[in-house]
């Protein structure tokens, strides 16, 4: 099969080929996935130029094959799987997503409804799990609340946007002056041009402030809460992860909580099969609809990670592989 490998670590465009490899065969849970389509994700990247990245895949295979959410149909099925069969068209997440081929644990993938394209589902599993999962289950969101998404025009913050509106809650998006109009579109009540404005110094508080920047101390996201707000940083999915980013953002963290008496969290999605049907589910009803910014094709994969690696893509970023 045709995949995207790298050997050795480096910027995706100069470590990054198409090659023929041996198609991966299941394990006894895994079903073989024949893929339509995936996406790209800064996890991408961070694993392909970070330390941590080095440790991550150092016991891996000697062709290693980015992508994580994954779309498409199942191939084969590992003697254990039970609740899904050959044809059927599934998402969720894996490894080795940039690939003809690739195997994901049955648990890590739902059935995909036949009205969402297979664009659509590849888009879904990292970044709509992690809006779902930390406005739902971290945030408690409910109708009424006062709840600021800083970062709203990115592959998490879009669907974050939706989200919040769909649960009823008084949504301020924060993004560039290019993507306002989006922003606002997708449900947002106000939009802060963040070029314009610092939204922890116009004096406004808000109940849960969900961060996907992380550009500035948590004091000052404190300050932009009310007395028994939440503040969620999921800030690390946007910006490059380090050993030491990583203590930074911890000790800083730490050193605040005994001090304010708001809630302060750090979040990283968990899969969920049961997740996935729920986000699913959101699109097909037309209550959530994944923004897509560009298509690129299996051998550009490299070209998409960087573009992601900008920060600048408006929603998601798919990578079609086999047509329907």
């Amino acid at each position: 099969m045709k995949a995207m490998v790298y050997r050795v670590q480096g910027p995706p465009q100069q470590v990054l080929r198409l090659e023929d490899i041996d198609t991966p065969v299941p394990k006894e849970d895994e079903v073989l996935i024949r893929v339509h389509a995936a996406s790209a994700n800064p996890l991408d990247s961070h694993i392909m130029t970070t330390i941590i990245g080095r440790v991550m895949t150092f016991r891996g295979p000697r062709d290693k094959v980015p992508g994580a959410d994954v779309s498409g149909v199942v191939e084969t099925v590992g003697k254990s799987v039970a609740s899904l069969r050959p044809g059927d068209a599934v998402f969720g997440t894996c490894g080795g997503a940039f690939a003809e081929y690739a195997c994901a644990k049955e648990s890590k993938v739902a059935v995909k409804p036949v009205d969402v394209t297979f664009e659509q589902a590849a888009s879904l599993p990292v970044a709509g799990l992690t809006a779902l999962q930390a406005l739902r289950d971290i945030g408690k969101i409910a109708a009424g609340q006062t709840v600021l998404i800083n970062g709203a025009s990115g592959g998490v913050g879009t669907f974050a946007v939706q989200i919040a509106a769909m649960y009823g809650a008084d949504v301020t998006a924060v993004c560039s002056t290019s993507n306002v109009e989006m922003v606002r579109g997708l449900g947002a009540n106000s939009v802060i041009d963040y070029t314009l404005e610092d939204f922890t110094r116009t004096g406004e508080t808000y109940d849960l402030i969900f961060d996907l920047v992380a550009n500035l101390p948590v004091s000052n996201y404190v300050r932009a809460l009310v007395p028994n707000g939440t503040y969620i940083g999921a800030g690390l999915l946007g910006k490059p992860i380090s050993a030491i980013g990583l203590a930074g953002d911890m000790v800083r963290t730490l050193a605040v909580k005994p001090f304010v008496s708001q809630k302060i969290a750090s979040f990283m999605a968990k899969l969920k099969a049961e997740d996935l049907t729920t986000l699913a589910e959101l699109v097909s009803t037309g209550k959530i609809t994944p923004v897509i910014d560009r298509t690129y094709k299996l051998n550009e994969a490299a070209d998409a990670i960087q573009y992601v690696g900008e920060k600048h893509a408006r929603g998601k970023v798919v990578i079609k592989i086999h047509d329907v």
